[in-house]
């Protein structure tokens, strides 16, 4: 099994369910904190890899929900910026195995990758936030 750098927000209810599926897959996790991490444009430009910008953001932002953020009006460096500015802004999970980076978790995507436990019964989106009224502040729930 894989040993996976895991980027979350702590306290984000799909990234702990995230979480949960790849440990009952035996993936060993080292998980921080993506809001804490001091990230570089580079660093960051290589979890997203040929997606287009719009999919290198968190949906659930509160300023993408609220439209202050546009992300299909961004070009890479104006999206890089924004995010090394607000990470609330990045999709999550970022994880790592080896050299591949990958940003969000398509379930197909990841256990095509590094393999997910056979018969999760997971279906819900473990990206989408379940929370469909503007999100409180930072830190409050999984946006």
């Amino acid at each position: 099994m894989a040993t996976i750098l895991f980027y979350e927000k702590p306290g984000c209810a799909n990234n702990t369910r995230q979480k949960r599926l790849l440990m009952e897959a035996g993936h060993e996790l080292i998980v921080r904190n993506l809001l804490e991490t001091r990230w570089t444009a580079e660093e960051l430009r290589a979890f997203f890899g040929d997606k287009p910008v719009p999919e290198w953001f968190n949906r659930a932002a509160p300023r993408v929900k609220s439209g202050e953020v546009v992300p299909e009006a961004l070009g890479e460096q104006e999206a890089l910026a924004l995010m090394l500015e607000d990470p609330l802004l990045i999709r999550r999970p970022l994880m790592q195995v080896g050299d591949r980076r990958e940003a969000g978790f398509d379930m197909q995507r990841v256990h095509d990758w590094i393999g997910l436990a056979a018969g999760t019964g997971e279906t819900a989106n473990l990206e989408q936030c379940r929370r469909t009224e503007h999100c409180p502040a930072p830190g409050k729930h999984s946006a």
